[in-house]
């Protein structure tokens, strides 16, 4: 009789840091312990706390163990599982105090900090289950959405009710599920159409929908059979970036499973409904993110976006109805059909329903994924959930929906996120990235960072953005080199206009909004660099200069020592008190790399 689960994350954050070796070591110890009737280890997806991974819960108490190394697992089988004791340099302790943190993991895993904030609709499962396997999942009512669809609703029914719930698109520009799938829905069983689900998710730092890949992959193969038996459809495409080789993996296992035990192919549940799934692989360009450039590319073409109208849902996918959603939407679908459209609009906000799933990262604790609901607030998102800025430092600004998006500055930091809320202050939701940054940031140069990213990614079809994000990045360069002058912020808003007016696809139409969201909220930084030839954070290297305080200098050539340019060479000058001549920098030879500043003890160096 099994008496105890051992939960071990593996998701590709735990699974990098080596959680496959950690389950192989649980399963040799529990077998040299003679525990192999009473524990069992489970392999699961991602639990969201990426930062303290490898991650291994235990159950029935549900001790959460991080950070947990090979060497480790000895111990947490003698101690734990064989003599009932809990390992307690091990126990995540969010709370500063270890007893406390100890006796919590007693009760639920939920009673931590970075948890009991979240609300896990689209991550139920992730973190839960062994996604391998299907019967866990069918356990955690698993295909039992599909079984009333197929046998108690009608096509029209299910397209009423995900209309009736509020769902919007999760893979940016928020668009009604419903109202898409009501578009594709016409002349069912006359004409062939296809379901598509976009997991390319090129954002950079976004990784919400490989975890639910790699942690709940039917509960998108159930979603999108839902999906194609409300608009008529019977044939899906997953699309995914052949980045993703474990989602990409278990995708593929899910699939064969639910052939196997009749979920997919014909007359499934018994009924005259037939619907299959296939995956295609995606080769990296963020373009393919764009609706019409992700189906040309499964057609085998080049990745390019096409003129709508007329739309996907008319003419789609090998020009046939077709509809598109990312894998968080599809994942809200199955508990929208067996909780009711009430229970999802009862979370969120009046236009904004249920929750959304972000990948929070950059200056912050608690690097990973979060599920709140829609109108929860950054603050509470970032200094909560995310346990705040580490290393004493402040929060400056938080960029939201990846390169596409905009810069969240710290007095907007109790904005409540959601669709409208992010659009009204120059950001948007995206897919879902959350980048933190603290004081030691430049904005300006985080401006030309995701520009410099939308650059390299366009496909170059359309003149806007081909050419307008490229001389965009070049007077970013022009700025941050120094050489600015204070037309070019006119020049900046003007080209961005232009740009987010006149481009072809999204990629285009939203590739200026770090620019425009940058300039709205920290020009008197762009006006640094170019009047007073300074970037306030000291993170832009054409501006910067290293000197040396000859009277804090004690001579003691560390810095000299380890200057990789031969630029500090040491002066005539003794400070009083001091026995040594101090050091100088020459900056004719300085390559303003930094290396001396860590090396002198005495604060005798400075950026500026």
């Amino acid at each position: 009789m099994i008496r105890a689960h051992v939960l071990v994350c593996g998701g590709t954050g735990c699974t990098s840091s080596g959680s496959p070796k950690i389950q192989d070591a649980f399963h040799q110890e529990i077998e040299k312990n003679g525990l192999a009737e009473e524990v069992k280890v489970v392999q699961t997806g991602c639990f969201g706390l990426c930062a303290l991974g490898p991650v291994v819960i235990i159950y029935p108490d549900g001790t959460f163990y991080s950070n947990v190394t090979v060497d480790d697992v000895a111990e947490i089988v003698s101690e734990h599982l064989l003599k009932g004791r809990i390992v307690e340099r091990l126990v995540y302790n969010d709370t500063g105090d270890a007893q406390e943190n100890a006796e919590a993991a007693h009760s639920s895993l939920n009673d931590t900090i970075f948890y009991k904030s979240q609300y896990r609709l689209a991550l139920r499962n992730c973190g839960v289950i062994n996604p391998e396997n299907i019967e866990e999942y069918i356990a955690m009512d698993g295909y039992a959405a599909l079984g009333k669809v197929l046998t108690e609703m009608t096509p029209d029914d299910v397209i009423a009710t995900i209309l009736d719930s509020g769902l919007r698109g999760r893979g940016g520009a928020g668009f009604p599920t419903g109202m898409k799938w009501k578009f594709a829905s016409g002349n069912r069983g006359n004409v062939q159409k296809y379901v598509c689900c976009n997991a390319d998710e090129g954002d950079p730092g976004a990784f919400m929908d490989r975890s639910i890949l790699e942690g709940d992959p039917h509960a998108l193969i159930e979603a999108m059979a839902i999906a194609g038996y409300a608009i008529g459809a019977n044939q899906g495409y997953v699309y995914v970036r052949a980045e993703y080789p474990i989602a990409v993996k278990r995708l593929q296992i899910a699939i064969d499973q639910a052939k196997e035990y009749g979920l997919l192919g014909k007359n499934i549940f018994g009924t005259d409904f037939e619907f299959d799934l296939d995956i295609r692989l995606g080769a990296g360009a963020f373009v393919c993110g764009e609706e019409t450039a992700l189906m040309t590319s499964i057609e085998g073409k080049r990745g390019e976006p096409r003129p709508r109208p007329p739309f996907p849902a008319v003419k789609g996918l090998f020009d046939r109805p077709t509809v598109l959603n990312n894998v968080e939407t599809y994942a809200n679908i199955p508990q929208i059909i067996l909780k009711g459209a009430d229970w999802f609009k009862s979370i969120g906000t009046e236009k904004s329903k249920g929750t959304k799933v972000f990948a929070l990262g950059g200056k912050i604790k608690n690097t990973g994924l979060v599920e709140v609901p829609m109108g929860t607030t950054l603050r509470h998102i970032i200094e909560e959930i995310g346990g705040g800025i580490p290393n004493g430092k402040k929060f400056k600004a938080a960029q939201t929906g990846g390169p596409s998006g905009g810069c969240i500055p710290a007095h907007l930091i109790d904005t409540p996120i959601d669709y409208d809320n992010l659009l009204e202050i120059g950001s948007m939701m995206g897919s879902g990235g959350l980048i933190v940054m603290d004081e030691d940031n430049c904005m300006v140069d985080i401006a030309r960072f995701f520009l410099d990213f939308t650059v390299d990614e366009s496909c170059g079809k359309c003149t806007p953005c081909r050419v307008g994000t490229k001389r965009l990045l070049e007077i970013l360069d022009k700025i941050i080199a120094g050489k600015g002058e204070l037309e070019d912020l006119d020049r900046l808003e003007e080209l961005s206009n232009y740009i987010k007016s006149a481009s072809l696809c999204g990629l285009g139409q939203t590739a200026p909004n770090p620019v425009l969201s940058t300039l709205r909220y920290f020009r008197e930084e762009y006006i640094a660099h170019i009047v007073d030839k300074k970037c306030p954070a000291g993170v832009c290297k054409s501006l910067l200069s290293f000197s040396i305080d000859p009277d804090k200098c004690i001579g003691c050539g560390m810095c000299a020592k380890n200057c990789p340019a031969s630029a500090i060479t040491r002066t005539d000058y003794v400070a009083p008190g001091h026995k040594l001549a101090s050091f100088t920098i020459d900056t004719s030879k300085c390559v303003k790399c930094g290396a001396c500043l860590p090396t002198c003890k005495f604060k005798a160096i400075s950026k500026g």
